[in-house]
């Protein structure tokens, strides 16, 4: 049976992100179209390079950002590198923007809300699927191997970039980046809501 707090978690969790996520687009506009592949599974990569780092040093930091900031930032870098593969109506690939940078402005922001839904969605159907299967065996992680986790999905992207998507047995990036949104939302969770205000 599905457990109802994790869920309430998860919800509560995404809607943080999602709505960072929204008030970035109101400065910003939908620039992160402009990254490559590689480039935002590098900016997954240092973030989640420190939260080991922090990990590593009893969360001494020099910037005033803890590691609930860099796995609410990977949630993002991930949802965003999903929109890229999976695309959605309204919203130009990288290609289409190289050619025409224009196009960027043009870009409706409920498309782009609605991208991000899906996918957040997606995302939790497949957290209730695993932890049914799994049966809450995240509980008994410790974060330090939920940020190996996330950093191991990495570099298997990584590789399956390098390969152009050949794979002969194992899932591709699309699984990758929905299990990394998944360990940092457990992540967040084991951390407590009190290191970031997710309300």
């Amino acid at each position: 049976m599905m457990n109802d707090q994790l869920l309430q978690d998860y919800d509560r969790i995404m809607e943080y992100c999602y709505r960072l996520f929204r008030d970035k687009n109101a400065d910003y506009g939908p620039t992160w179209l402009l990254y490559r592949s590689q480039s935002l599974n590098d900016e997954i990569w240092r973030k989640a390079k420190r939260i080991r780092t922090l990990e590593e040093h009893a969360d001494a930091a020099q910037i005033p950002e803890g590691r609930d900031v860099e796995y609410v930032g990977i949630i993002n870098y991930c949802v965003m590198f999903l929109i890229q593969l999976n695309g959605a109506p309204g919203i130009p690939t990288g290609a289409d923007l190289t050619e025409e940078l224009s196009r960027l402005d043009a870009v409706d922001e409920k498309n782009v809300y609605s991208a991000y839904e899906a996918i957040r969605d997606s995302v939790r159907q497949l957290l209730i699927r695993k932890n049914t299967d799994y049966g809450d065996a995240w509980k008994s992680m410790s974060l330090a191997a939920m940020t190996d986790q996330v950093i191991i999905r990495v570099y298997r992207i990584r590789r399956i970039l390098a390969n152009q998507g050949q794979l002969r047995v194992s899932e591709g990036v699309s699984s990758q980046l929905r299990d990394i949104i998944n360990y940092c939302v457990f992540a967040l969770i084991k951390m407590g809501t009190t290191l970031i205000t997710l309300s």
